[in-house]
């Protein structure tokens, strides 16, 4: 299949679900949708085997903004395809994608340890990357992030 019957076939597949398409570059196309349609567009890019999820990418658009935004990124072939879902910075849920695509469970882990976010219906929400002993409540990926707060030392290494 061409990269344009590509680009053909995704439009018709999300056209009727999304909110907006855009197409940013000649292989790429983001579309943005509400939290409440991630698995009904999930699964119908999935559907088929016509893409698979390669990575999801949170971003925190600072508190002026009030937003966060969550980037869904499936590949068909040549053509990357780019979910955005856009929540309240304040109360950041998204449904998760695992009942859908399994392997997602590690980038759901990611989300929620760094940024905050709560997924619901993800199968494990066990840490990744920080130490048991992090502070609850501090996201290492959010904007007002600072290091230097008293509480964010939890230990040193043994070796010093």
């Amino acid at each position: 299949m061409s990269l344009e019957e590509r680009i053909t076939e995704a439009r018709a597949r999300l056209e009727p679900l999304v909110e907006s398409i855009e197409q940013p570059a000649p292989d790429r196309i983001d579309a943005t949708i509400p939290a409440d349609k991630l698995l009904d567009v999930a699964s119908a890019l999935i559907k088929d085997g016509w893409s698979y999820l390669t990575t999801i990418t949170g971003l925190d658009l600072g508190v002026e903004a009030g937003e966060m935004a969550f980037l869904y990124h499936f590949s068909a072939g040549a053509l990357l395809v780019t979910l955005r879902v856009h929540v309240p910075r304040s109360e950041p849920i998204i449904p998760s994608v695992c009942g859908i695509i399994p392997t997602a469970t590690l980038y759901e882990r990611e989300l929620m340890e760094m940024f905050g976010v709560t997924i619901t219906g993800t199968p494990n929400t066990e840490r990744l990357f920080l130490p048991e002993d992090w502070p609850a409540g501090v996201y290492p990926l959010r904007k007002d992030f600072d290091p230097s707060q008293p509480e964010i030392v939890v230990q040193k290494d043994a070796a010093e």
